[in-house]
């Protein structure tokens, strides 16, 4: 009861406060009409609190989001099932969603009331104009009486996810065959030294050579192992995300990092669906994605994006290169640089050596910072002039370029 008349309304304080104003009134002036009208209209909004007070609202909220991974700036629909288990109807009831400001206005719904186990569905749909991970809710519900003078308050605390991923340009060529290896029956050189990737043994069949059993396996396993004699071999890629704060300018969705994100997106897209097995790494790292091996391209990309859905700016830097150690020679390195500096160079270099022919996208982040000075002592243009001349195929990226173009300049 102390609750409900904490939460009475504007309109019910009013009606409270004029009943003791007309009870006072009619006391001076000895007024027994007057006293009356002023104890009925302080009872209306006590009575309205009593009922509130004492009524059992047991209800249960179930939310769906569908889909639960969009793309940036597509839409999902929520739906919303929210069940009154009591027997007894419920009173009018006001519902917000809480949502954050990627995903729009905060959608509000009145029901005037519902039955005894009774569902209500709603639904409301949601544009999430930013990249990365957005919770849906918590749900709020005020319960009223039929005189909305008291309002009180109920909040759910579940939230579902959602998942907006960076948005894909569709890239129309291929990288250069010479640099890649299809699907075959040789193994990579890597694959023979001990290499974290080399599972090249299976369980002994009858029949099998004894000169395939892999002696340290089968101590290992205390089970005979036998070398596999064929290994088919996969494309391999990684792809170097810079996402330093200093190598970028412009703010919000239109900074070259979120263009730089875009970028990624499509050539790891792209390379998925050739089939092609690709890693990511970042400024400070590698980014941990669980893979199926390639032979899910779908369910990869997916992973990927999902990965480069959470990728934020970083204030490291320099280029965290560690994740060489557990990267096969020979694989392809594609890079999405900004602002560059002489020690980038220097790690850059390292991955030329690493790789065969490495790619870069260098963007023009002059174009993002409306003329602000560059915190590097080189342009993109050099940074592009440097990497060409080191042994890369690197091209650059300005604010109202074509991806695509740029794209077959890179992968020729």
């Amino acid at each position: 009861m102390r609750d409900a008349l904490s939460s009475l309304t504007v309109r019910g304080r009013t009606f409270l406060a004029g009943g003791i104003t007309a009870l006072v009134c009619a006391l001076v002036l000895g007024q027994d009409s007057l006293a009356r009208l002023g104890a009925l209209v302080i009872l209306l909004p006590v009575a309205s609190a009593y009922v509130l007070s004492r009524s059992r609202h047991r209800l249960v909220l179930r939310r769906t989001v569908e889909p639960q991974v969009v793309v940036a700036g597509e839409p999902a629909l929520v739906r919303l099932v929210v069940t009154n288990e009591a027997r007894t109807a419920t009173g009018t009831l006001l519902l917000e969603e809480v949502l954050p400001y990627a995903l729009g206005a905060r959608p509000r719904f009145v029901l005037n009331s519902i039955a005894g186990n009774w569902d209500q569905h709603l639904t409301y749909p949601v544009r999430p104009e930013v990249r990365g991970r957005h919770a849906v809710g918590p749900l709020t519900i005020r319960v009223t009486d039929p005189f909305g003078l008291v309002e009180l308050g109920r909040t759910f605390q579940s939230t579902t996810p959602l998942v907006a991923v960076p948005r894909t340009i569709p890239l129309s060529v291929g990288l250069a065959a010479q640099t890649w290896a299809g699907s075959g029956h040789s193994r990579p050189r890597s694959f023979s030294v001990g290499h974290a990737e080399d599972v090249t043994v299976r369980e002994y069949r009858q029949g099998d050579d004894m000169r395939r059993v892999h002696w340290p396996t089968s101590a290992r396993t205390e089970e005979l192992m036998v070398r596999r004699e064929e290994q088919p071999l996969q494309a391999r890629a990684v792809l170097v995300l810079d996402n330093r704060a200093v190598a970028h300018g412009g703010r919000g969705l239109s900074s070259s990092f979120e263009t730089a994100v875009v970028v990624a997106a499509s050539i790891v897209t792209h390379l998925v669906a050739r089939g092609h097995r690709v890693t990511l790494a970042s400024a400070t790292g590698s980014l941990d994605t669980v893979l199926s091996g390639g032979t899910e391209p779908a369910r990869d990309a997916a992973a990927l994006l999902e990965s480069l859905a959470d990728v934020e700016l970083t204030s490291e830097r320099a280029l965290d290169l560690s994740w060489l150690r557990n990267t096969p020679t020979g694989t392809q390195v594609i890079a999405v640089l900004g602002g560059t500096t002489a020690a980038d160079h220097r790690a850059l270099a390292r991955l030329e050596r690493h790789g065969r022919s490495p790619r870069a996208v260098v963007l023009d982040v002059g174009g993002w910072r409306h003329g602000a000075l560059r915190p590097s002592e080189e342009t993109d243009h050099d940074t592009v002039a440097l990497l060409t001349a080191s042994g890369w195929r690197a091209g650059l990226l300005g604010r109202t370029d074509s991806l695509d173009r740029v794209w077959q300049q890179v992968a020729r």
